[in-house]
């Protein structure tokens, strides 16, 4: 009888060891963004983990991480090199907050596991190092800001553009946008009275996605130029990170945003960003869908791991929201 209790005994602790092996041996599927204090990427993350919910039975989870902060390119660089060499890492989608750091990583880790980027792009001359390029159609989304301001303020006049880390691809095809259509020409770096605007000194501003740093960037801009005609806002960073210094710095322009003498074209529609909107303190909006980026990042991976063909790119779409369709522009779950 005691030997009997033994073997079922040990038969019960072998399927139990082998179970948590096997639980911890599980491949991940694996989102890296720029930053965990940026509430954009938080909707990534929710995404990240409805599809978990959606997919309980799947043989790789979404596992989410990054850095603590945006502002750490190097921190992102190391959870790469540092996800790249667990076994457990069955393919890897990155948001890359310096490109060219991230595409040298890429290169000298010379990954076999499929390898794509959200959010952000690598620069065109590294494409080759990732799979495809899942989120925003961000030229168009740069096109999409200057076209809103074009219509509001068809003379021109002076501008600003506030932009995010100055090597982050997704950021620079958005100001290129930005410029051509502004310019009426291609690859302009700055206006100088092109298309009838001019670029003001000191401009673009390169927060690295903070959100304080930009409000007080705004502030600088606008002491220096109390008759600026325009800011062009290629990421929301002053509006969903630091809504109440941004409220406080742009409540006092209220008034010129609703007569057109004063214009803020803003890119996302997340966090504080649809009341400001409907509080006059901006005047459009051109969103993302970072929830359906981190929702479809996961079945894009395994399709890659599968070795089955995907488009490249994958392009989510872009909410384009006024004070007159707030309340409806926004596409698709967040939350």
């Amino acid at each position: 009888m005691k030997k009997t209790a033994l073997v079922i005994l040990a038969a019960a602790s072998l399927a139990l060891s082998t179970g948590m092996a096997s639980a911890a041996a599980k491949k991940q599927l694996v989102i890296i963004v720029k930053g965990l204090d940026n509430p954009y990427f938080e909707s990534m993350h929710k995404g990240c983990e409805s599809w978990n919910s959606k997919n309980p039975n799947s043989q790789y989870p979404c596992y989410y991480t990054g850095p603590a902060s945006t502002a750490d390119e190097a921190g992102e660089a190391q959870i790469l090199q540092d996800m790249l060499a667990k076994p457990t890492t069955a393919a890897i989608a990155i948001s890359p907050s310096d490109a060219h750091l991230i595409a040298n990583v890429l290169k000298n880790s010379k990954p076999k596991i499929p390898i794509m980027t959200v959010d952000a792009d690598l620069a065109k001359a590294d494409k080759a190092l990732r799979k495809t390029y899942l989120g925003t159609d961000n030229y168009q989304m740069g096109v999409d800001l200057a076209k809103a301001l074009k219509a509001a303020e068809p003379k021109g006049g002076t501008v600003c553009l506030i932009e995010g880390g100055a090597a982050a691809d997704n950021i620079l095809r958005r100001a290129q946008g930005t410029y051509d259509v502004l310019s009426g020409q291609k690859g302009l770096k700055t206006l100088a009275g092109q298309g009838g605007w001019t670029e003001v000194k000191g401009c673009p501003v390169f927060t690295n996605d903070d959100g304080a740093k930009g409000v007080q960037a705004m502030t600088d801009i606008l002491s220096a130029n109390p008759k600026l005609t325009a800011f062009v806002l290629e990421g929301g960073w002053p509006l969903f990170a630091a809504p109440e210094a941004y409220k406080q710095l742009i409540t006092p322009l209220k008034a010129k945003l609703a007569d057109g003498s004063f214009y803020i074209a803003s890119a996302d529609t997340i966090g504080a960003e649809p009341d400001l909107l409907k509080a006059g303190l901006v005047n459009v909006l051109v969103g993302q869908q970072p929830f359906q980026m981190g929702l479809m990042a996961p079945d894009v991976m395994i399709k890659l791991i599968d070795g089955k063909k995907v488009s490249d790119p994958v392009y989510t779409g872009l909410d384009h929201c006024t004070q007159k369709n707030v309340s409806s522009c926004i596409s698709g779950a967040t939350s």
